[in-house]
């Protein structure tokens, strides 16, 4: 839980949290999304990188190369849900990411942008929740 009050928090993240992810190369799902501060709540673009399990944020996408310091970073095993939150926040193309302490809200570009963050997501806190067989993991995309 230590890794993700750092990521809510906004301090960098221990480069513990990341060692061994190449997060600037081949990322599963890569793209901007408007995130909500945990503490002082205000809107903010960053470029968001999914990739083994963990969700980076960086302030631009130029600036994300093997020399780069992620400004956040979540491990999605420590996930319970990842859900639509446009009720919540009456805004369009919103969602939220949930843990047993914190939940943290973002909005996408497109309602498109918004359902693949949620599979992508949704996938990796499968995947990586717990130890499971190619056969368990669940294919959101098939389920249209």
């Amino acid at each position: 839980m230590e890794n993700l009050w750092r990521a809510a928090t906004g301090q960098d993240p221990n480069p513990e949290d990341y060692n061994g992810i190449e997060f600037w190369s081949n990322p599963e799902r890569a793209g901007w999304l408007t995130k909500q501060g945990d503490y002082i709540k205000t809107w903010r673009r960053r470029w968001f990188v999914l990739k083994q399990g963990k969700l980076f944020w960086f302030k631009d996408s130029y600036s994300v190369s093997r020399s780069s310091t992620p400004r956040g970073v979540i491990p999605v095993g420590s996930c319970l849900t990842v859900k639509g939150a446009e009720d919540i926040l009456h805004k369009p193309c919103a969602f939220e990411l949930s843990t047993a302490n914190t939940t943290m809200y973002f909005i996408a570009d497109s309602e498109k942008e918004k359902e693949d963050w949620i599979n992508s997501i949704g996938r990796a806190i499968v995947q990586h929740s717990r130890s499971v067989t190619d056969s368990e993991v669940v294919d959101y995309d098939s389920r249209r």
